[in-house]
C-alpha cells in the first residue's frame, strides 16, 4: 500500500470518499502477497491492484457496495475446477481481501496520518480488524513510542500493540487472532498487522558505470541507494541522479560511520584493491544481509588471499557474493545491474537462479532474510 499513499492523501484532501481493497492473508499461490492494495474512487477510478488483474474486476463491484453501505467486507477469492471461468485466482491460490470504506473525516484522517509518518520515514504499523464482521475496519497506528486510535477494547490494544512493535522491528506483516479482550490463544478477533518500516539500504561502492546502471536498479527495487568514492571527479549527483546520496569518502571510512542493518545491501564494485580490502574488513563487521563483490575471477582469488592476510576467517569470507551477480551472460553495465538485483532477490527470498520451467512446487516463498 505504501505506493498509494501520495495519491490517497489526494483524494482525501479533495473530500471524496473512496474505499480501499487490501489483501489481508494468502494461502498458497498468489500474484501479490498481504498488504497489497487498491483504492477504488467513487467516480470509478482505481489504484493500485491486489491480484495484478485476476479479480479486479470483482473487488470494484464490492467497493461500490461498500461505499454505498458503509460497512466493510470480507472477501476471499480462490478457483476450484468447477469456478475456473469465474472470479477467482488462475494460479490455484487463495486470497482475502479486506475492502473498507473510507467515508469519515476520521477515516481518510487516519491515513494521511500514516501517509505523513511514511514520508517522515517514520517506522510504523497499521493493525486492522478483520474480523468479526462488526468490528472490521477499526484501526489502530502503532510506532515506537507512541500510538493513534483503537480497535475497540482496551485489552485488545494492548496485546495488538505489543505484537505490531515486535513485527515492525522485523518489517513484517502478519495476520493475528485474539480474544476479544486480547487474550492469547483465543480467535475471537482477527486483526492483521501490516509494518512500513523505512525502505532498506543500498550502499554502492565504486563511480563506475556499472555503479549508475545498479543504483538505478536499486531504486527501482525500493531500496534507498547511497554511491560513495573518494574521488571527487566521479562521485559526482551529475552521474548518479537517481540515487538517494552521493557521498565523496574513502569507502571503510564511510561504512564505519553510517548506519547498517539486517536489510542492508552492500554492493561493491571498484575492484581496487586499495578500496576492496579495507572496505569488505568493515562490511564483515556489520549485520549486512548481502555483501556482492565485482571482479574477475582472477581478481577474485587476489582478494580472498589479500582478505585472509587481514585476518578474515573462513565464516566471513563465505559471505562473500564474489564474483557478484547470477550467471546471465551480462555484458553490459545495465545488464551487470540486472544480474545484481537478481542475486539480490534471490538471496533475499531463497530462490534457486534457476528457470522456473526446469522446476516444480511453489513459485513463491516465504522470506528467508532481511535483505
Amino acid at each position: 500500500m505504501r505506493e498509494l499513499l501520495s495519491e490517497l492523501r489526494d483524494w482525501h484532501t479533495a473530500g471524496t470518499p473512496f474505499a480501499l481493497a487490501t489483501v489481508v492473508a494468502v494461502r498458497g499461490s498468489a500474484p501479490r502477497g498481504p498488504g497489497a492494495a487498491m483504492a477504488v474512487h467513487a467516480d470509478g477510478r482505481v489504484a493500485g491492484s491486489v491480484s495484478g488483474g485476476c479479480v479486479e474486476s470483482d473487488v470494484c463491484e464490492v467497493a461500490a457496495e461498500v461505499l454505498s453501505t458503509g460497512v466493510p467486507r470480507l472477501r476471499s477469492y480462490g478457483i476450484s475446477d468447477d469456478e475456473a471461468f469465474g472470479v477467482g485466482l488462475t494460479c490455484g491460490g487463495t486470497i482475502d481481501v479486506l475492502v473498507q470504506p473510507c467515508v469519515s473525516t476520521a477515516d481518510r484522517h487516519r491515513l494521511c496520518e500514516l501517509a505523513d509518518l511514511v514520508a517522515a520515514g517514520e517506522s510504523v504499523a497499521v493493525a486492522t480488524v478483520v474480523a468479526p464482521a462488526g468490528a472490521a475496519g477499526s484501526r489502530r497506528l502503532v510506532l515506537a513510542d507512541r500510538v493513534s486510535g483503537s480497535l475497540g477494547d482496551e485489552g485488545l490494544d494492548a496485546a495488538v500493540t505489543d505484537d505490531a512493535r515486535g513485527l515492525l522491528a522485523q518489517g513484517a506483516t502478519a495476520e493475528n487472532r485474539y480474544g476479544a479482550h486480547g487474550e492469547r490463544r483465543m480467535q475471537d478477533v482477527t486483526v492483521f498487522v501490516q509494518s512500513f518500516a523505512p525502505a532498506p539500504r543500498m550502499l554502492v561502492f565504486g563511480a563506475i558505470e556499472h555503479a549508475a546502471a545498479t543504483a538505478r536498479i536499486g531504486s527501482f527495487l525500493g531500496y534507498r541507494v547511497t554511491v560513495c568514492d573518494a574521488r571527487p571527479a566521479f562521485a559526482t549527483r551529475q552521474r548518479f541522479p537517481t540515487a538517494d546520496e552521493v557521498v565523496r569518502a574513502w569507502p571503510h571510512a564511510y561504512l564505519a560511520s553510517t548506519e547498517v542493518d539486517a536489510r542492508t545491501v552492500v554492493c561493491v564494485l571498484t575492484h581496487d584493491p586499495k578500496f576492496d580490502v579495507p572496505l569488505l574488513v568493515a562490511a564483515l563487521r556489520t549485520p549486512a544481509a548481502y555483501i556482492g563483490v565485482m571482479g574477475s575471477r582472477r581478481t577474485h582469488a587476489d582478494r580472498i588471499a589479500r582478505l585472509r592476510e587481514a585476518g578474515v576467517d573462513e565464516e566471513g569470507l563465505a559471505r562473500l557474493a564474489s564474483p557478484v551477480g547470477l550467471d546471465l551472460g551480462a555484458r553490459t553495465p545495465e545488464e551487470t545491474a540486472v544480474s545484481i538485483a537478481a542475486e539480490i532477490v534471490r538471496h533475499r527470498w531463497g530462490g534457486t537462479g534457476r528457470p522456473l520451467s526446469e522446476l516444480t512446487g511453489a513459485i513463491h516463498r516465504t522470506r528467508r532474510n532481511g535483505a
